[in-house]
């Protein structure tokens, strides 16, 4: 992680959950961190309770990546602040609650987990991406986190709730991560793309009809589990692209080339 000290890392969702814990790894591994997020109060409070020394490294910037503008907003905030970005967690994500991909009126809750899930990986993954190959000389990294319901649809069977759109958003993260390593190397820069596909976490995205049966029923990961992998990825040689780490124990499938990859 050395050559990665004091670059710039760009967390997406980052006051709560697996984004506030990639937000406080970057920041202990060296990292200058520009945390987006509706309830960026959230991430100034984290911000405090920081060793003195780690403080100023973590900066919180309100942003709804569901709106393009505030995205170009904040990446503009970056590049102008801190010359730009070297690493993006593409984390922010929701899950409907209580409404069915068939129900009635579900519109609003089903265009929400599209606007977040998809529509605001777009817009970040592309912001982050121009400003990473602007500086040709260096590397940079795109980690979109994903879940394992982008792998395969969890069948939770007719007493649970539906899951709704929620797995064919992460669906699509799984078909855009090949796209965008496709354009990086089309481009020919040395960034790179990885996906982080973990099993259950221990966050709030999940419903609340859900939480209390699978944290009773179920063994699920912490924030700092994802966090782990994810600083374990950004940490791989230049040489070396991780295409996706999945599963419940973060079992992991890596893909080299003896070839310049990006």
């Amino acid at each position: 992680m050395q050559r990665w000290h004091n670059k710039v890392a760009v967390v997406s969702g980052a006051s709560a959950g697996i984004g506030a814990a990639c937000a406080r790894a970057l920041v202990g591994a060296g990292l200058v961190v520009v945390g987006l997020a509706r309830r960026h109060q959230r991430i100034e409070q984290m911000r405090l309770q920081l060793p003195l020394a780690e403080q100023n490294r973590l900066h919180a910037l309100r942003c709804d990546i569901t709106s393009e503008s505030q995205v170009l907003d904040a990446f503009e905030w970056t590049q102008r602040e801190l010359g730009g970005v070297h690493v993006l967690v593409s984390n922010a994500g929701i899950m409907a609650a209580s409404t069915e991909l068939s129900g009635a009126t579900n519109t609003q809750g089903i265009r929400d987990t599209i606007d977040t899930n998809i529509m605001g990986t777009v817009y970040c993954i592309r912001e982050a991406f121009q400003s990473m190959r602007r500086r040709e000389t260096e590397e940079g990294h795109v980690i979109i986190v994903n879940s394992v319901a982008g792998q395969q649809v969890p069948n939770l069977g007719p007493l649970l709730p539906s899951l709704n759109i929620y797995p064919a958003s992460k669906f699509a993260l799984r078909a855009m991560q090949e796209i965008y390593r496709q354009e990086f190397q089309r481009h020919k820069t040395r960034v790179r793309v990885s996906t982080i596909s973990p099993g259950i976490v221990d966050t709030d995205i999940l419903p609340e009809q859900l939480q209390g049966i699978i944290k009773q029923q179920m063994p699920m990961l912490s924030c700092k589990d994802v966090a782990d992998a994810i600083l374990w990825t950004i940490g791989t040689p230049s040489n070396v692209q991780v295409r996706l780490f999945d599963g419940q124990c973060l079992a992991f499938n890596t893909w080299m080339n003896s070839q310049r990859l990006l």
